[in-house]
């Protein structure tokens, strides 16, 4: 590959939202301007804003001032916009069609040397194939889900347990004061992570996850056992992607144009209404949803996304290409995006967190 020479960068923050994304691009742009004197463009909405007129803009110091501690993103986010699987309704019917090629004309127009570009593994496998196609880029991992196979934790992540817990505390207590199964439904699509750490660290008194199918009839004997020894309330946690054993994940709806097109939703409601019927115990379901996104990052994420945006102009500097910065043990190192995408991090049905919440009295369902 050619020597990168760089004078102007451009950002971006594509997917879902989450904590912790303007500390990433504070620090990048930062670290571009101070160290490396690059110009710096911010892209809005994802890579859509390389698509559509009017949705660049350059970033400054002042652009950055005083958004270490502001969730969302100052630059828009979008899960729409691959530019490789565009989707647009023309005639009530959805065309895709490959826009890449215009992409790659608005980079040049623009004068962009290379991308900070960061999101999930759908904006980081974008990413990769633009890198492939001969865009200089860096990937920053972004996810509530913490499910990157290549980085131990995702920025984000501690935030929404942090969220989902405090959450459960105060539903807890109500459920104690009513005699009430209390059911809370937090996001996790095919991997349980939140649902685990939120469940460990409030005292859940069952968790299900994507990666252990539970049977219904085995919660019913927890809650049931419960009751026979006076606890009359019990806590359930579960992932918006968990599934009864031989069942299917609960499917809210579907839309065609996105690039993502399952909406999950309605588990809770679905235990809810078994457990009820079985039992005949009062049943309340709480759906946290993108309350879980949103608010103040937690200091450990902020620090995180800090040194994630600082190691991606850093190794952009470097003269490297079409990796993805992560943390490792207590360090920031890197990785090719094609490993980064590979496969998802799903929680080990066997492994220590799930065995320790087992030795306690957690049920998983099964």
């Amino acid at each position: 590959m050619p020597e990168l020479t760089i004078k102007k960068i451009g950002i971006l923050t594509g997917g879902g939202d989450c904590p912790g994304l303007n500390a990433v691009i504070r620090a990048a742009v930062k670290t571009a301007i101070i160290q490396y004197g690059w110009k710096v463009i911010g892209i809005e909405d994802g890579f859509e804003g390389l698509l559509l007129d009017g949705k660049t803009r350059p970033l400054l110091f002042d652009n950055v001032k005083g958004i270490l501690a502001r969730g969302g993103t100052i630059l828009g986010s979008s899960n729409r916009g691959n530019p490789f699987e565009y989707k647009f309704k023309e005639g009530g019917k959805v065309i895709v069609e490959d826009r890449s090629p215009l992409l790659m004309d608005k980079l040049r127009a623009l004068e962009i040397d290379a991308l900070v570009v960061i999101g999930g593994d759908g904006t980081l496998s974008i990413a990769d194939r633009l890198f492939k196609m001969g865009v200089p880029l860096v990937g920053v991992p972004k996810t509530i889900d913490n499910d990157l196979a290549s980085t131990d934790v995702t920025f984000g992540f501690d935030t929404a347990v942090n969220t989902a817990t405090e959450a459960i505390d105060k539903i807890r207590t109500t459920g104690e004061s009513h005699h009430r199964v209390m059911i809370v439904e937090v996001m996790g699509r095919y991997t349980g992570w939140i649902a685990l750490q939120a469940g460990v660290a409030s005292g859940a008194d069952i968790i299900l996850i994507p990666e252990i199918p539970f049977k219904i009839e085995k919660i019913c004997e927890v809650i049931n056992e419960r009751v026979k020894t006076g606890r009359n309330a019990t806590i359930v946690v579960v992932a918006e992607g968990a599934k009864p054993e031989g069942g299917d994940m609960a499917v809210k709806m579907v839309v065609e144009e996105s690039h993502d097109p399952i909406r999950l939703g309605g588990i809770g409601d679905m235990l809810a209404d078994k457990i009820s019927r079985e039992i005949h115990l009062e049943t309340r379901v709480t759906v946290l949803g993108h309350i879980q996104r949103g608010g103040v990052p937690s200091a450990f994420d902020r620090t995180l996304a800090t040194r994630l945006g600082v190691a991606a102009v850093d190794v952009l500097a470097a003269g490297g290409s079409g990796r993805m910065v992560c943390l490792r043990a207590t360090h920031i190192d890197s990785v090719t995006l094609e490993d980064a995408v590979k496969q998802l991090k799903k929680v080990p049905p066997d492994g220590e967190v799930v065995k320790s919440a087992q030795s306690i009295g957690v049920s998983f369902g099964k």
